[in-house]
């Protein structure tokens, strides 16, 4: 489809209880390898998200008392339709995000997996029936749906942070409200028509874009009838976000911000070391939660795996995401190409070395190259603060012991990766090291079917797995007379 014809397919207005409505005002969404707008979308207002808290409100008895094996059947049946535009997704979001089309079409497999996936968790929420030890009668425990439940989604993966919460959400028969990133709300819009076409009622789903996220959020938790926030961004906003939520006691989860220890021991192999180094630190571009933020490698293969890697990263093409010959598209604007730049000269001040990229191209487009620093020093706030862009800090150990202090030296704690041929350290450094999740010689760990989250100020709740319903259900105990 050309990119006008997909464009004007898409929603602009805002998506409320099932149907597209016009707003008072409007704001401009761009292309961040040019700055050039996109579309013009509608901007919501507090009014507008009780509106929408409304329609969710009208339809949550009814969804929740509809037959779990039908909720799972929409689910599939949206499974279906995202497969089956799979390229106008992956497109658009590049559009929008700035990816290059690999990347997005990963994304669009990712994120249909959850609702593949709670199709089928739908039918299997348990509960028990038990005698009660004293013999006095019987005791029932039952799950049940939450209730009308707000999702604020982040601009780095405009269908997948998305797709992660309403999968389960309306698996458990609870409805939706979406707040996607003001940079990206278009991918969400065409999901949410993607879903009234698969049969989704309406009412169940409603998306907000706006430019005035605290007013729309701040209508919806503190009104009494939503009962659960969930929330995909930095760990600044997260505490907010629940100190906001804690007057009416919201059932919350936060994925927040990461800074993940990638390490390479003596043992490794090193050529494998480079390949999972390469899938963890520029997939996204670097612009994810789960990126590898620092490389502490052994002494002793140090310079071996620096070198190897120095030659993959000089390989990544710089480019529009849509091109196809690019593998590195631009980041999501100029704020962030100067907060990755104030980290890199930060870093080669204190006395780190530019093996590779490092200098922002200029021009049009907020682009940033593939880089590498060697000889990192440890007061690097580098190696603090969460990148979001494809920079390789490295710095060096000795022992098996520092290399895990240094990696559990940060106050986040939502992924890890190991890499070492020895079953006995990887198991041992995999339980030493402080992480909701440690991924052994491989540099991709997000799956569908495990749970995802964090520790620490990562946040808290998991998202997938057989874990991530549960997020979305309360458990209700009934007494029973003998």
């Amino acid at each position: 489809m050309a990119i006008e014809d997909l464009i004007s397919s898409v929603p602009t207005g805002l998506w409320i209880g099932g149907e597209e409505r016009q707003a008072a005002s409007t704001f401009n969404v761009l292309d961040p390898s040019d700055d050039q707008v996109l579309a013009t979308v509608a901007d919501a207002t507090a009014a507008d998200a009780i509106a929408a808290l409304d329609a969710a409100c009208a339809v949550q008895a009814e969804w929740a008392a509809t037959a779990p094996r039908k909720r799972g059947e929409i689910l599939r049946s949206v499974f279906e339709k995202i497969t089956e535009r799979a390229d106008d997704i992956a497109a658009l979001m590049t559009l929008e995000m700035g990816k290059v089309l690999a990347e997005s079409k990963g994304e669009v497999a990712y994120g249909a997996e959850f609702f593949r996936w709670f199709s089928e968790e739908a039918v299997r929420i348990a509960g028990r029936f038990t005698p009660a030890p004293a013999g006095t009668g019987r005791i029932l425990v039952t799950k049940q749906a939450v209730g009308p439940c707000y999702a604020i989604t982040p601009w780095n993966f405009p269908l997948a942070m998305g797709t992660r919460k309403m999968g389960p959400a309306f698996a458990a028969g609870c409805t939706m409200i979406v707040k996607p990133a003001q940079e990206t709300p278009l991918t969400m819009l065409l999901l949410a028509k993607l879903m009234d076409e698969a049969g989704l009622p309406k009412g169940v789903l409603s998306v907000l874009p706006t430019s005035n996220p605290g007013g729309v959020t701040s209508a919806l938790v503190d009104d009494g009838r939503l009962r659960k926030l969930t929330f995909t961004g930095s760990t600044g906003v997260g505490k907010a976000l629940v100190k906001q939520s804690a007057d009416k006691l919201l059932r919350t989860s936060m994925e927040l911000g990461g800074n993940a220890p990638f390490i390479v021991f003596d043992d490794a192999d090193v050529d494998a070391a480079v390949d999972g180094a390469i899938l963890a630190k520029m997939r996204n571009g670097g612009e994810a939660c789960t990126a590898a933020n620092r490389f502490h490698v052994a002494n002793a293969v140090r310079e071996e795996f620096t070198d190897k890697l120095v030659k993959r990263m000089s390989e990544f093409t710089l480019g529009k995401g849509i091109d196809p010959a690019s593998t590195l598209g631009p980041l999501i604007n100029s704020k962030q190409v100067s907060t990755v730049t104030e980290l890199v000269s930060d870093a080669v001040s204190k006395g780190a070395t530019v093996a590779v990229g490092g200098v922002a191209p200029g021009g049009p487009g907020n682009f940033y190259p593939a880089t590498v620093l060697s000889d990192v020093p440890a007061d690097a706030r580098i190696l603090k603060e969460e990148i979001f862009g494809p920079v390789a800090p490295i710095i060096g150990f000795e022992t098996e012991d520092e290399g895990v202090a240094a990696a559990n030296n940060t106050e986040y704690g939502l992924a890890a990766y190991v890499y070492t041929q020895s079953l006995d350290r990887a198991l041992r450094v995999a339980e030493g090291i402080q992480s909701g999740m440690v991924g052994i010689n491989r540099g991709v760990i997000s799956d569908a079917a495990a749970p995802f989250g964090g520790i620490k100020e990562s946040g808290f709740g998991r998202e997938g797995g057989t874990e991530g319903i549960e997020e979305y259900l309360d458990t209700k105990y009934i007494a029973l007379t003998k």
